[in-house]
């Protein structure tokens, strides 16, 4: 499967909630971060991620994949994903946001999944409050520095 096609399979499984077909697009070691629920490794964490997270938190899911890339091991996709929110306080509002996907590959099947996304907007169409918000950005800064390319950056 090339990886336009993975990464098609990848978001109609998410968006369709069924976590065993979802995780089976991942190794056995794969490993998933997502900017919200943080980080999931394996097939089993993966699968109860997406069923247990994001759709006991959203229905209504939409996640178009756009102009995909791949070289070697690594693919890029730029995405747009949006959702009906479940979360108290902020139920029956649309979320939306924009990213790119940066996934590890082996033998056709992924071994990360790591987004670079601009959740502000839709973090402000939920109505999320500022304490909420700096919750957030404090945890994607921690996981962004203890990356190994991060360590001449963390000065």
């Amino acid at each position: 499967m090339n990886f336009d096609d993975l990464m098609q399979r990848f978001a109609a499984t998410a968006v369709a909630g069924d976590g065993r077909p979802f995780a089976a697009l991942f190794a056995e070691d794969g490993q998933y971060h997502d900017v919200f629920y943080g980080t999931f490794t394996g097939r089993t964490e993966i699968a109860d991620m997406l069923e247990n997270r994001f759709h006991r938190d959203a229905t209504n899911f939409r996640w178009d994949m756009h102009d995909p890339v791949c070289q070697g091991d690594t693919g890029y996709v730029r995405y747009l994903f949006s959702y009906d929110s479940k979360l108290d306080g902020a139920e029956g509002r649309r979320g939306m946001f924009e990213g790119v996907a940066i996934v590890g590959l082996r033998d056709g099947l992924i071994t990360s999944y790591r987004e670079v996304a601009n959740v502000g907007p839709c973090l402000s169409r939920l109505g999320f409050a500022p304490d909420r918000l700096a919750k957030l950005m404090a945890r994607e800064a921690e996981h962004l520095a203890a990356r190994p390319e991060a360590s001449g950056h963390t000065g």
